[in-house]
C-alpha cells in the first residue's frame, strides 16, 4: 500500500485549461492575464482522468493487463508467478 501526495500533478492535460494568477505570483503590468496549465493540478475537474490515463499507460508498459471485469485491477503473469495491482483513489 502506498499514498502518492502529488498524484494529480502527474497527468498531462489534453485540453486547454487556464487559471488566474496565484496571489504572490502576479506579474506587474500583467495583472489581468491568466496562466495556461500544461499538467493537471488538484481540484481541476480533469485531474483524476488525466492521472488515470497516465498511470494506465505507464503500468501497461511494465507488462500489466487491466482486468476485463473491473477497472483499476491489473495483473501480470510470468514464469508461473503472478502479481495483482489494485488501484484505489480516495
Amino acid at each position: 500500500q502506498m499514498d502518492v501526495k502529488t498524484a494529480f500533478q502527474i497527468g498531462d492535460l489534453e485540453e486547454k485549461a487556464c487559471i488566474v494568477q496565484l496571489k504572490g505570483f502576479v506579474m506587474k503590468g500583467n495583472e489581468n492575464m491568466g496562466c495556461r496549465l500544461k499538467r493537471s493540478i488538484y481540484g481541476l475537474k480533469q485531474a483524476l482522468r488525466s492521472w488515470y490515463l497516465k498511470f494506465d499507460g505507464t503500468i501497461k508498459k511494465f507488462g500489466f493487463q487491466e482486468n476485463i471485469e473491473g477497472n483499476c485491477i491489473y495483473s501480470k503473469f510470468k514464469n508461473g508467478r503472478f502479481i495483482f495491482l489494485i488501484l484505489y483513489v480516495d
